[in-house]
């Protein structure tokens, strides 16, 4: 059996709860440069320091959030993360998704991005990890194609959540201003305390 590259992320693989090392692992199987993430994440544990750049300006046209600049410090060593950007993705209002709407936000994903995702990121936004600089216009141009926006990040506006609205209540099939055409949910004027951007 071959030496594994990654020993010390191997030992988070084991006992009886989930690993993101795992996830990792599946995902570098269908995309080469998530490899990188794994052998610069092994390098971060080995050294005890963080190999990542955060900030810088980067983006897409017209915001000025929504996008978390990240960088490696070693591009030379793992080409595949040289920029690894995180795209925060408005979510709709109660969380509610319709099973095509998540097939289709995934499949914009594993077309311009690593393919990994966080459902929900401390900011309520669905988190898209790992983009290059190139991709980050194209993905949010089919975001905006299929109803998403992008969440807040830097110094714009954080993401406003809004109520669960009537879906919290028992009779679920009343959930507020669900949107069968697009399959998001989304709130009613009247049961939000603070509207989300342009989800629907």
């Amino acid at each position: 059996m071959a030496e594994s590259k990654t020993p010390l992320l191997d030992e988070l693989e084991k006992g009886p709860w989930p690993s993101f090392v795992a996830d990792i692992k599946m995902a570098a199987k269908r995309k080469a440069t998530t490899m990188d993430l794994l052998n610069v994440l092994e390098l971060s544990y080995k050294e005890k320091i963080v190999h990542w750049k955060h900030g810088g300006i980067v983006g897409v046209m017209g915001y000025g959030g929504g996008v978390v600049g990240r960088y490696v410090d070693q591009p030379d060593k793992f080409p595949g993360v040289e920029n690894f950007h995180t795209i925060r993705v408005n979510q709709p209002a109660g969380w509610y998704y319709s099973s095509k709407a998540l097939r289709t936000l995934c499949d914009i994903w594993d077309k311009h991005g690593s393919g990994m995702t966080n459902f929900h990121g401390s900011t309520g936004d669905i988190i898209l990890l790992g983009t290059n600089t190139d991709s980050l216009q194209p993905c949010f141009d089919d975001l905006s194609e299929a109803g998403f926006d992008l969440g807040g990040s830097g110094s714009a506006l954080r993401t406003p959540s809004t109520c669960a609205g009537s879906s919290a209540r028992a009779s679920a099939p009343r959930r507020a201003g669900w949107d069968k055409r697009r399959g998001v949910g989304r709130c009613s004027p009247r049961s939000a305390s603070m509207g989300s951007t342009r989800v629907a």
